[in-house]
């Protein structure tokens, strides 16, 4: 337990399966096809790696792209490239009826097995138009390369480049895991009030992230404004009903401002949901002295009902 007890996510990286199909909007049966064919792999919580790939799968999907047409590009690129996980390694476009894959400024058709053009410099820069404009597809191809690569140097301890890297990212554009991994990066840095600005930036980019809104009554909790928190966590939890750590922190926060009932209630559900562990004997502890409490008070009024008290 750290900072007046409330409980950091210790995953703040990860996401379960459940918030997964509500943040990309795809449903169970989707995902169960995805990974029949080998696309993502079996798994009950997700990093951002996983994500970006199952984006890229989304937006593949929205174009009518079977599940079994992308197993068999991605088999092929493999084979071709060598690259061990080409959806998130390359850029992916769609050409004709098949995918094509940009990496390492070449554009290659791995079935046919033809280099189809080849650009000087990186595949990562953005590809500028006669007129100077940026299309919508290289705009998000560009913020897609760069939250990776942000992502990367997070995860190899890189955390200043990281944090320039999710500043670029959304400077392109709105992008809700970007805003809380640069909220992250700043509130582990006790820059509490510019995390918080990062982490309702990102619940105002994807009203339905319930990371987003946890993070936020982390933040707003740290800034000692509690019923804000206590809102963010609640919001948190309508959006994600079995979100273990928001149930745990609301339940905290419900207790330091005197609502124990209100607070057991939180603290039941987190016992349900994460029966195993030193936070669920916590809780355990929570609900028995609240119980204890509540017995007390129930005896102390039984002599102003007219009941006679043990």
């Amino acid at each position: 337990m750290e900072n007046n007890g409330v409980r950091k996510n210790a995953r703040v990286n990860r996401y379960s399966r459940q918030d997964v199909l509500r943040i990309l909007r795809i449903s169970s049966r989707q995902l169960s096809a995805w990974e029949r064919a080998g696309l993502i792999a079996v798994s009950s919580d997700y990093g951002f790696k996983d994500l970006v790939q199952l984006r890229k799968l989304s937006e593949l999907r929205a174009q009518r792209i079977s599940a079994s047409s992308i197993s068999a590009s991605v088999r092929a690129m493999k084979a071709v490239s060598g690259l061990p996980n080409p959806l998130l390694e390359a850029s992916v476009a769609l050409h004709g009826p098949r995918l094509v894959f940009r990496h390492s400024g070449a554009t290659m058709d791995p079935i046919a097995g033809q280099f189809e053009f080849d650009f000087e410099g990186g595949g990562a820069r953005l590809e500028i138009v006669d007129d100077g404009a940026v299309t919508e597809t290289q705009r998000q191809n560009k913020i897609n390369v760069l939250f990776f690569e942000g992502v990367r140097c997070e995860e190899q301890g890189k955390v200043a480049e990281a944090a320039a890297l999710y500043e670029e990212t959304l400077s392109l554009g709105e992008h809700a895991p970007a805003a809380i991994n640069l909220g992250t990066i700043l509130y582990n840095q006790r820059q509490f009030e510019r995390a918080e600005q990062f982490y309702r930036r990102a619940t105002l980019a994807n009203p339905d992230y319930a990371l987003a809104f946890f993070d936020l009554g982390n933040a707003l909790d740290e800034l000692q404004r509690l019923p804000e928190a206590v809102e963010a966590y609640k919001a948190a939890i309508r959006l994600s009903p079995g979100y273990a750590d928001a149930h745990y922190n609301l339940a905290l926060a419900f207790e330091r401002s005197n609502e124990r009932r209100r607070a057991l209630r939180h603290w039941l559900a987190y016992v349900k949901l994460d029966p195993v562990g030193p936070w669920s004997n916590h809780a355990r502890l929570q609900v028995r002295k609240i119980l204890d409490r509540e017995e007390l008070a129930i005896v102390w009024r039984r002599p102003r009902t007219g009941l006679v008290s043990k």
